[in-house]
């Protein structure tokens, strides 16, 4: 049993559940992923690094990736990442395909949101701003910090205008709403983090490492 899965995430649409309600899913491209490399942690326990598997050609790899692909007698691939699997006889070049996801099944979707740039307090943490009476002269600014002779300095973490977005994050407890083998797509019900063709990491929300 492995941990998780490499995917890119394809878009969101929706489906209509058995009951008649309509569910908002985000499809996700999971797979398939070669195993290029696993070392044993544990009595039954392993870590695998896997490799997603484009349509497009890798053309520039460096020397030492390009060893390590032929080492392990595989394809170059863009996205490598390691993930923990049980009591697995995974082998270098096994392919792992989305069917080791089961419809509604909890999974974990681990990816970075869009980046946003420099936003002020408004746009990032949801301020009001200043009255917008004439002669306010306030606007959208973050208004007073709140100190004064002591500790006469800005508290550290105090909500701020800054860099918005671009941060590792991690949805859990998605539930995984149709598996699709012959295309190597899942639909999970609910948002994921990223934009259209970026990557995340599906992992199983019952897998348990110690």
């Amino acid at each position: 049993m492995i941990q998780g899965l490499i995917g890119k995430k394809m878009g969101m649409t929706q489906v209509f559940a058995e009951d008649g309600r309509v569910l908002p899913v985000t499809c996700i491209a999971a797979g398939p992923c070669l195993v290029v490399q696993t070392r044993k942690i544990g009595e039954d326990l392993s870590k695998v690094q896997l490799g997603y598997v484009e349509r497009r050609k890798i053309k520039h790899v460096n020397k030492p990736m390009q060893g390590h692909f032929a080492k392990a007698n595989v394809p170059p691939t863009r996205l490598l990442r390691e993930f923990f699997a049980r009591k697995s006889d995974l082998k270098v070049g096994d392919s792992v395909k989305v069917d080791i996801f089961a419809e509604k099944e909890r999974v974990n979707v681990i990816g970075t949101i869009k980046g946003k740039g420099f936003q002020g307090v408004v746009k990032r943490h949801g301020f009001t701003g200043g009255r917008a009476s004439h002669g306010s002269m306030m606007g959208r600014r973050p208004g007073s910090m709140g100190c004064t002779t002591y500790p006469g300095r800005v508290i550290k973490g105090k909500k701020l205008p800054g860099h918005m977005g671009n941060v590792r994050m991690t949805v859990k407890g998605l539930e995984v709403v149709k598996v699709d083998v012959e295309r190597n797509l899942l639909l999970v019900c609910g948002a994921v983090p990223g934009c259209r063709g970026a990557s995340v990491l599906i992992m199983k929300d019952s897998f348990v490492r110690s």
